[in-house]
């Protein structure tokens, strides 16, 4: 019976091993078809290559050795108990099982953790710039450090199983000699005594190995202090990251010190192995210890009694690295920077010279333009917009800044009846179109105002005309979906029908019999094999989110989480912003509470909505990407390979501009002086957002203006106040046109007078007297008041502030968010009105109401005259009865608001003041 559940045992165990075997193979094989299909087969070969490269020689090398030593091993023990030769050669056989099986674990380990360290070090690309400690180019800390460390480890790794076997094998070896005893019924306290027995008889029998391994481990260690040296350049224990005074007056001596004290105390573990000296042996690692709690301590008081009295006067040079290269690190090196007074006053003439800026003001916010294109656009349950982003297009001839939205198939919102195999995998395959509106401009309920819209997508605009809307790849966590099955797949909703539609695009692995039964144990679904609908010309498309696809095929790059979609001649494409990013760089502070210091965007990925094909595009040529592009050659693109209607779309990277703001509102001082006392530390400003009057920070944000000296361009822009204070001390953007495509420009406001900052405009909106009561008006009655993003623009050398205020129903579900009213600010004018033509018609006085470039109003129709009439003289009736009830800030009030009726019927009428 036991023999029989033996055998039993070991059959299921075949069996497991046989199918994870199998299933790995099978994932291998898929995986292979993918790439295949993609066109990077020879990125997803490398690692296999290589590995395979490096892991044949270093297996035989293992071999060898582990059984060489192995047998010294059998020598030493056979003349400790005096065996025979013949006993010895049956040991040698075992020997030659155990080095097998144990190289082929320490290959597998090894193979994988240096496999792309080689590949970086020997495809390196020089930095030509050093460091300035130990004057060594930079490519050293990228490419060539993290190679010497993985080896380190392994050396590490390596001498600690060797130690482990040699134990192992030594109580094998004296268990055949009968030296020891091991069996079921020996109790815990035995088996001590037997392994503090093996641990005495291995003293006696190999004192001069103890004494090489000794001597081996101290030449590691001596190693891995020539690397501590250099890690030095990332330190975070001194004032500023990076090595300080106390690491290198102190820290590196002892770092010397230590190795030096190393390799001493390896000659001498040798010596003392051969001579039996096991104390003297024991005293190494003892002495070394002490070595490094008392350079501890002496680092410790070098800090507390020489740095911190005169911390300054120490730190000044390594402060002065810190600031040089993090600037480096992050791009900052080469901000233009550029006075703005700020104190020009405008009138009229200027806003209307100015056109460019005004007609691209964004007076709908990303927020509440997702949330109605979902409920005005999503047309059915199972089509959603994931997003809406900002971006520009020529509409009519007019350089216009737009939202896009993609109406993208979520098959999870099916109704629970519908969630069919064949519907979620056969059926619902796709989405369909976008949505596309003006950010200036809503309809006269204050809803966007759609230039692209409904299934199949309509316009007016011939550049936003779409030939191919289907969209199989996007921004969804997307299942897998077959295509071209005997079945068509729904296209779009039509009335009381269903439009279908068969795929003619060039995605997809297709189902062979071979394929079927794969992709069938993959997925766990016998439908796959077992479905009649799918045929050998059916295609299986995998990986559809786009986010997956594209680190799947370069997981080396780091990538934006927010991709957008672009219309380019008729068809749909996503682009994607890829990074280089390291925590190599020395000296650099971190960003983002990562240990990351490096950052470039320096690859722009697009994405065939239709067909899913990816390609990389070289946008900034640098070191790290250089090296990649060495170690996967054709992997990327030039620029210039790229389609201009695509080309024409790309942005300076919102999380790349993040990142270098957030660094650059300490790092834009580069006096050490002024940096140590942080004298001019910047803030993000803040500002009120939706209905809650909550501090948050001004995010970045897209917009087209016109700078001074500048022509009409796409930009990503934020402002900065001084640290703890309201007033605008700066205002950063990042240029997305043309040849000055990457450029930052910081606008510097004069320190000596007081530029509003968002938050100060904000305060003075709910201090005013006429706007404060007409927002708590708003609000009332089942209504929510939520503000918009206050922009600050720049008009010639002015600032003037614009915030739109939307309207939102209280309780229940789906409640849109309407624009209803626009907020300007100038110097000390504040108006709000119900758009912003009226808004900046009563600020500027201009004569004919502003009009967006001969485009429509930027919300809802402009009152006629006798509307106004109508409610001034309501506004008027009002005031008197509340004179009359003694309600003087009610009267008030209402004097306020006929002054602006008035105001509105004296622009109209075109009357001079």
């Amino acid at each position: 019976m036991k023999k029989r559940n033996k055998t039993l045992l070991i059959g299921l165990a075949a069996i497991i091993v046989i199918f994870t075997i199998l299933l790995s193979l099978n994932q291998f094989y898929l995986d292979y078809l993918w790439f295949a299909e993609m066109g990077y087969t020879e990125i997803f070969l490398k690692e296999l290559v290589t590995k395979t490269q490096i892991g044949i020689p270093i297996y035989i090398g293992l071999v060898l050795i582990l059984f060489f030593y192995l047998k010294l091993l059998n020598y030493i023990s056979s003349k400790y108990l005096g065996e025979t030769q013949k006993k010895t050669k049956k040991q040698n056989f075992i020997a030659i099982g155990v080095s097998a099986v144990v190289a082929l674990f320490l290959t597998f380990y090894i193979a994988d953790r240096l496999w792309y360290q080689i590949l970086e070090f020997v495809n390196r690309t020089q930095f030509n710039l050093t460091d300035p400690i130990f004057n060594q180019d930079l490519a050293l800390y990228f490419f060539e450090l993290p190679l010497y460390e993985e080896i380190f480890s392994i050396f590490i790794g390596f001498f600690v199983t060797i130690v482990i076997l040699t134990f192992l094998y030594t109580a094998y070896i004296l268990y055949q000699g009968k030296k020891v005893r091991f069996d079921r019924e020996q109790d815990l306290e035995t088996i001590k005594d037997n392994a503090k027995g093996i641990f005495k008889a291995y003293l006696e029998i190999a004192s001069k190995q103890i004494g090489i391994f000794l001597g081996v481990f101290f030449i590691i260690l001596s190693l891995g202090s020539f690397l501590d040296a250099f890690k030095l350049l990332y330190s975070n224990a001194g004032i500023v990251y990076g090595a300080g005074a106390a690491d290198i007056d102190v820290g590196l001596k002892v770092i010397i010190f230590k190795g030096i004290l190393c390799l001493v105390l390896a000659a001498t573990s040798v010596v003392a192995g051969y001579k039996k000296k096991y104390l003297h042996m024991g005293a190494g690692p003892v002495i070394f210890v002490v070595v490094i709690i008392v350079g501890g301590l002496a680092q410790g008081m070098y800090e507390s009694l020489a740095v911190v009295p005169n911390q300054f006067t120490k730190e000044e040079p390594y402060i002065a690295n810190n600031i040089e290269y993090t600037q480096q690190a992050y791009d900052l090196a080469n901000v233009e920077t550029r006075e703005f007074t700020a104190t020009q006053e405008i009138g009229a003439t200027d806003i209307e010279a100015n056109n460019a800026t005004i007609d691209n003001i964004p007076i709908n916010d990303q927020i509440p333009t997702q949330e109605m294109y979902n409920s005005l656009q999503g047309i059915r349950n199972y089509y959603q917009f994931n997003d809406v982003d900002v971006d520009r297009y020529f509409v009519n001839g007019v350089y216009t800044q737009v939202f896009l939205g993609a109406r993208e198939m979520n098959n999870e919102l099916l109704p629970d009846e519908a969630k069919t195999w064949v519907n979620q995998h056969l059926k619902y395959t796709h989405g369909f179109g976008v949505a596309v509106s003006p950010v200036n401009k809503t309809n006269n309920v204050g809803q966007p105002d759609l230039i692209v819209k409904d299934i199949p997508p309509t316009t007016d605009v011939a550049e936003l005309t779409i030939d191919e809307p289907r969209i199989y790849f996007g921004e969804n966590d997307y299942n897998y979906v077959v295509t071209n099955c005997t079945t068509a797949e729904f296209d779009y909703p039509q009335g009381d029908n269903n439009q279908e539609v068969t795929y003619t695009g060039t995605a997809g692995i297709k189902m062979s019999l071979l394929n079927k039964l794969a992709f069938a144990l993959n997925f766990g679904s016998s439908e796959l094999f077992l479905a009649n609908e799918i045929t050998d010309q059916s295609r299986m498309l995998i990986h559809r989110n786009i986010a997956e696809r594209v680190s799947m095929i370069a997981p080396f790059l780091s990538y934006d989480s927010d991709p957008y979609m672009v219309i380019s001649e008729g068809h749909l494409y996503w682009i994607m912003d890829a990074f280089t990013t390291s925590s190599r760089y020395p000296y650099s502070q971190p960003y983002g509470g990562s240990t990351n210091n490096y950052i470039r965007n320096s690859v722009k990925v697009v994405v065939d909505a239709y067909n899913g094909d990816v390609s990389f595009y070289k946008v900034d040529d640098e070191p790290v990407l250089a090296t990649y592009s060495k170690i996967f050659p054709g992997f990327l693109k030039d620029l210039s390979e790229m389609p201009e209607g695509i080309r024409a779309h790309l942005r300076y990277s919102k999380t790349m501009f993040d990142v270098q703001s957030d660094i650059y509102k300490t790092y834009h001082m580069s006096n050490a002086r002024v940096f140590y006392n942080k004298e001019d530390q910047w803030q993000t400003s803040t500002q009120f957002y939706e209905a809650e009057k909550k501090e948050v920070p001004v995010e970045s944000a897209y917009t087209i203006m016109e700078l001074p000296d500048r022509d009409a361009e796409f930009m990503l822009t934020v402002p900065f106040t001084p640290k703890d204070k309201d007033n605008m001390i700066a205002w950063l953007a990042g240029v997305s046109d043309g040849e000055d495509y990457g450029t930052l420009i910081l606008y510097e406001f004069p320190k000596q007078q007081l530029v509003y900052g968002p938050m100060q405009i904000e305060q003075r909106i709910d201090q005013d007297t006429v706007i404060s009561p007409q927002l708590t008006l708003l609000g009332q009655q089942g209504s929510r008041v939520l503000r918009g993003n206050l922009m600050s623009i720049p008009i010639e050398n002015a600032i003037i502030y614009v915030e739109p205020i939307y309207i939102q129903a209280a309780g229940g579900d789906n409640n849109l968010p309407e624009l209803k009213k626009v907020v300007v600010c100038y110097q000390n004018q504040i108006v709000m009105a119900d758009s912003l033509d009226l808004a900046l018609t009563q600020v500027f006085n201009i004569p004919n109401a502003v009009n967006n470039g001969g485009q429509t109003p930027s919300t809802g129709s402009p009152a006629t005259n006798a509307e106004l009439v109508v409610k001034a003289n309501t506004l008027f009736n009002e005031a008197k009865d509340m004179q009359k009830a003694g309600d003087w800030a009610g009267y008030g009030q209402k004097l306020n608001e006929l002054e602006q009726i008035l105001n509105q019927l004296q622009q109209l009428s075109g009357v001079a003041q």
